[in-house]
């Protein structure tokens, strides 16, 4: 049988490799840099036309373009400013009529001379749609019939023949993601509203909140700080969450009796003691609307196993440690 184990590169085929790639991301770095810089007052009217539109973010884009376009599109989704992403080629062929009046159009080329994307820049045109442009040709027909030109600055592609779109797109790429975070600022765009269109995978279970978790109801290992300890503990054991919340005659909590009170007050008369006068006051809690991420943060960080949620100074839910990791909290 042939031995199909590959040879091992050279140094010298190593060390040009990792020079290459170093130099591809330096000039990247340099263009991005170059965008920075640019930023200015066409940056800041394509924010205000954005955040002014009563309907979505239309935007459009051939070849690379169009692929760092569905992504801008993406992104402007899913941090809360509607938008899609049209191919131009299909807008030609019946997709016009997915752009209406209230929306705007955010059109991509480098070279701002593609053809396909002269059906959708007239259609604007033709019923007054807002036009913003990000291209490289400041002088280009996009950027002439564009209300908004944001031209990227000269920069030269991490090709090394200066052909394949590289730094070019990148720097589309990072001005697409600085218009959606202008649009989330501007909005007041919260962690909240991000879980909303973040329900699922590892972004969604870490904007959980502490509500969607805890423990509620009849299953709350609650008492008084008079009850006995031979009481508690048989609470304790059903409840199944290694403590117990105390509460006063007004429903307050304040204290707990966890596993480590019991271990330090261990004694022939334990189970004849009140709970007051083992249990730990002035307990750590959390709200219930506190992220879930930031429940299991403190946890850690205290060393316990479990949390009251505490709204009013009265316990409502009581979350454990094994709920979060249930449910994929990191």
């Amino acid at each position: 049988m042939a031995d199909r184990t590959q040879p091992a590169e050279n140094s010298a085929a190593v060390e040009h490799s990792v020079s290459v790639a170093r130099n591809a991301i330096a000039v990247e770095i340099q263009g991005l840099e170059r965008l920075a810089e640019s930023a200015g007052a066409s940056f800041v009217a394509a924010v205000g036309l954005l955040a002014s539109i009563r309907g979505r973010v239309v935007v459009s884009g051939m070849g690379k373009s169009g692929h760092i376009g569905c992504k801008i599109a993406a992104t402007f989704a899913s941090t809360g400013t509607p938008a899609f992403f049209v191919h131009p080629a299909e807008a030609s062929h019946g997709d016009l009529g997915m752009i209406a009046s209230e929306d705007a159009v955010l059109a991509i080329s480098n070279s701002g001379e593609t053809a396909e994307l002269a059906d959708i820049v007239a259609y604007t045109r033709r019923f007054q749609i807002p036009l913003i442009a990000i291209t490289s040709g400041s002088e280009s027909t996009l950027s002439r019939n564009s209300d908004i030109a944001l031209i990227l600055p000269p920069a030269p592609e991490a090709c090394p023949h200066g052909l394949a779109p590289t730094t070019s797109t990148t720097m589309t790429l990072a001005l697409g993601d600085a218009l959606a975070v202008a649009l989330l600022d501007r909005k007041g765009f919260t962690a909240s509203d991000f879980r909303r269109f973040h329900p699922g995978g590892k972004l969604g279970m870490r904007l959980r909140k502490v509500r969607d978790l805890m423990h509620q109801g009849d299953a709350l290992p609650l008492c008084s700080s008079g009850t006995l300890m031979s009481e508690a503990l048989v609470l304790m054991t059903a409840r199944r969450f290694g403590c117990l919340g105390v509460i006063n005659a007004d429903g307050r909590l304040i204290g707990v009796v966890t596993d480590g009170d019991l271990r330090r007050h261990m004694g022939p008369d334990l189970l004849q003691r009140h709970v007051g006068s083992i249990m730990t006051a002035d307990p750590i809690t959390t709200a219930p609307d506190a992220l879930a991420a930031t429940a299991l943060e403190t946890m850690n960080r205290r060393a316990i196993t479990a949390l009251f949620a505490v709204e009013s100074g009265r316990p409502v839910g009581v979350l454990h440690i094994h709920d979060l990791l249930r449910a994929g909290v990191v």
